[in-house]
């Protein structure tokens, strides 16, 4: 029996519309439920769930990822198969979800599958990219448009497509702290629970399971914390080879980020990853307003107005430090003006 909650915790009618016109034009064939690189709790919860509703309604069902699951988010997995793109066999039809746009997956992926069917996101930078595109910028996370999908539709959400769904919006909103945090998002929240999701061996294995090596990730990154821009910015760099000295991968860097806004008196928070070709940016902000979609636009990236994330390789990598701190800081004077106007 599906729970109805109030309207404010539904689907627009025409999201909700264009979400049949995609299973209708499923029909009955194979599906790919793509991520994009260096996957996230979103992006694995939101992979995990389409996939097991696509899979109760008949369709044989793959995920395909350019980097494997994360350790700590091996407990949502169940028995589904994830592969990389050379290991996708015939013509499935592509579903791309949490993916801000179709590199974002990576390019063996993007090559290997061309022609999305659908495309479920909700970051401000995506323009569409699928043949189906249902996107949402208020949502939360990709996991509670998801939700908010099946509930509506009466399709099945057991105790593991539950479990999955509120992983991803448990991390993507910052164990409900982060501003695009609403009451349709606890509405949703209690829903899952109410199906099974079980929030303590959640919280137990994304966030009391860190390794020795990470914590001394965390510890080297706190060390390297610079301030710019009259101290309402503060970067964080992870350096070359630190992986190898510490024991840890790409994958242990999620959330690091957030303890350079933390800061009193910060605004902005950015951790910066050398690599042997360019450099890794991710950039997290306490105010909406700052934008910093738009400042990883400048640099090739996207996001969220407050989360956004950017890679630069080769000639395009030169003096990025400093032509980053000066977006930055030419971002929070062109806020502070705004302010003084209105």
């Amino acid at each position: 029996m599906v729970t109805r909650m109030d309207s404010s915790a539904t689907v627009s009618p025409s999201l909700a519309e264009r979400f049949q016109r995609l299973l209708a034009d499923l029909g009955s064939r194979p599906v790919a439920v793509v991520g994009h690189a260096r996957p996230d709790g979103d992006c694995i919860g939101s992979q995990v769930a389409l996939a097991r509703v696509l899979r109760a309604r008949g369709h044989a069902v793959v995920c395909a990822n350019a980097d494997a699951v994360p350790r700590r988010l091996a407990f949502i997995v169940g028995d589904l198969t994830f592969a990389p793109a050379a290991a996708l066999t015939g013509e499935p039809a592509a579903i791309f979800v949490d993916c801000a746009d179709h590199l974002r997956a990576g390019e063996k992926l993007r090559a290997r599958l061309p022609a999305p069917l659908g495309n479920i996101d909700h970051h401000l930078s995506n323009e569409g990219f699928a043949q189906h595109n249902l996107i949402d910028t208020r949502a939360s996370a990709t996991c509670e448009i998801l939700a908010r999908l099946f509930l509506d539709a009466g399709l099945p959400v057991d105790a593991a497509t539950a479990q999955a769904l509120y992983a991803g919006i448990v991390t993507d909103t910052g164990q409900f702290r982060f501003q695009s945090t609403t009451r349709e998002t606890f509405l949703l929240a209690a829903e899952l629970v109410a199906r099974g999701a079980r929030p303590a061996e959640i919280g137990q294995e994304l966030y009391e399971q860190e390794s020795p090596g990470r914590m001394e990730l965390l510890r080297r990154f706190l060390g390297s914390f610079e301030r710019c821009g009259g101290g309402r910015i503060c970067i964080g760099t992870l350096p070359l080879g630190i992986f190898a000295e510490t024991g840890t991968s790409a994958e242990d860097t999620e959330g690091l980020v957030d303890y350079a806004r933390g800061i009193e008196g910060v605004e902005i928070g950015v951790l910066i990853e050398e690599r042997p070709d360019g450099f890794k940016a991710s950039l997290r902000a306490k105010d909406p307003a700052l934008r910093l979609d738009q400042v990883a636009g400048l640099f090739g990236g996207g996001g969220h107005a407050c989360a956004a994330g950017l890679s630069l390789r080769g000639p395009a990598a030169a003096d990025f430090r400093s032509r980053l701190e000066t977006a930055l800081t030419e971002r929070l004077q062109r806020r502070d003006a705004d302010r003084r106007t209105s």
